[in-house]
């Protein structure tokens, strides 16, 4: 059979870790073979046992070969404000990130950002991602056109924006709502491209824009919903003032049928109990953004409390807030995130969140975020020597989860050899290797 054969240390996750020690929670080949066709993964096995009559082998050991890395929740206009000082959150957003925003009204503005913003995503070994567009339609067309050309599948949708913000950034709950339906018909379901309805949270949309996020659902319930909830503090109590009559804040999406199992909220940090009983109940996803959290000082993310009550929990970089698109960096804050909290995070878990527990998240596993069969051909190939003192350090390591948790604490875009996207090799084709 024709195609290609990817060789290397192969290693795809299960299920979910219960400890540093379950071994059965993924799959690992020391001489590992991923027998990858026409854009989908055929076989995962033993390289000596592989049906290679006729396909192409390349070899990456000593390397590993994960499924690609997924981040459930960036902003991508946001790439030029990232590092950008500001005390708090919502200093941070007028200050900067609605400043920039506005450059997204120019057509050539958004498809350069998107085209730079793709070649990070590669460069990082990020092969799909849940993404914020500006309020702008053509930042969408950008976003999803430069994601058709390198056939990478992407979650995405316009941001929902009527007050609050920059006169340039307004729409109206009317024209939010037939600019989103327009994109989604034109956009959701072609080719990779998934589209997410976006109010950007409770603070920026009326409730007459609410509901007009709240009819697109109801009239299309297969797309996703992306909003920010429980950032701040200070967010909290605008919230409140808002809303006055709302019990809590995750009680505004609730009002308006927003809460399900393709509901994505960046942050939820400040949770009350019956915020934390209410996505659980919904299933509606809590998506951790450690490097924003820690830069703008929002707060710790309580992982361990959410996930003992059975929350669906994502991770994300939150790019600009975040100051890395790296997801091992990402990680490596989440970690210290959780010791703060006097909780654990061993890499095992890392890494299943980097890829098949953010596919779960997303409702897409068995498309993405594994190496089985029929599953997209988006594969990562990570490098735990790709430094000096990396190198110096893989002297010492004596197993996979130490090797992990090393590329989880030291790692970066070096450390990511080579990405697949739907079998073709992204990175270098791009002119990126290390």
């Amino acid at each position: 059979m024709t195609g290609t054969i990817l060789r290397g240390r192969v290693l795809t996750f299960l299920d979910e870790p219960q400890g540093i020690n379950d071994e059965a929670c993924y799959r690992y080949y020391e001489d590992g073979a991923v027998f990858i066709a026409d854009g989908k993964i055929v076989s995962v096995g033993d390289y000596n046992k592989a049906n290679i009559a006729g396909a192409t082998v390349i070899d990456h050991h000593p390397n590993l070969i994960l499924p690609g890395l997924i981040d459930a929740h960036v902003h991508f206009p946001q790439m030029q404000v990232v590092g950008s000082y500001a005390a708090a959150l919502l200093e941070w957003l007028y200050t900067y990130t609605f400043v920039e925003e506005q450059k997204f009204a120019d057509p050539e503005h958004s498809a350069r950002i998107a085209s730079l913003f793709f070649d990070e995503l590669i460069r990082n070994g990020t092969t799909s991602a849940a993404a914020y567009c500006s309020v702008h339609p053509q930042s969408v067309d950008a976003f999803f056109g430069e994601a058709e050309k390198r056939n990478m599948l992407m979650i995405a949708g316009k941001v929902m924006m009527d007050r609050n913000a920059p006169e340039a950034l307004l729409d109206t709950a009317q024209s939010s709502y037939d600019d989103s339906r327009q994109l989604l018909a034109k956009w959701h379901g072609r080719g990779r491209a998934l589209y997410a309805i976006t109010p950007r949270f409770a603070l920026t949309s009326t409730p007459e824009q609410m509901e007009a996020a709240q009819a697109l659902m109801r009239e299309y319930p297969d797309c996703y919903v992306q909003t920010h909830l429980s950032e701040s503090m200070a967010e909290i109590e605008y919230a409140h003032e808002l809303y006055p009559n709302a019990a809590d804040y995750t009680s505004i999406y609730e009002r308006y049928q927003l809460l399900g199992p393709k509901t994505l909220f960046g942050h939820c940090i400040h949770l009350s109990h019956r915020e934390v009983e209410a996505l659980v109940e919904s299933r509606s996803v809590a998506v951790f953004c450690p490097t924003s959290n820690l830069f703008l000082g929002s707060g710790l993310f309580d992982h361990d409390r959410l996930h003992a009550r059975g929350t669906r929990i994502a991770v994300a970089t939150d790019v600009g807030g975040g100051s890395s698109h790296s997801m091992l960096r990402t990680l490596d804050e989440g970690y210290k995130v959780m010791q703060l909290r006097e909780q654990r995070l061993n890499p095992l878990r890392s890494f299943y969140m980097m890829t098949l527990g953010n596919a779960r998240a997303l409702s897409l596993e068995g498309t993405i975020g594994s190496l089985v069969p029929g599953a997209a051909a988006d594969l990562v190939v990570l490098d735990a020597r790709a430094t000096p003192a990396m190198s110096l350090r893989m002297e010492t390591v004596s197993n996979l989860a130490q090797e992990l948790f090393l590329l989880q604490s030291c790692g970066d875009d070096r450390s990511v050899s080579e990405v697949y996207v739907a079998g073709h090799a992204a990175k270098s084709a791009v002119g990126m290797t290390n």
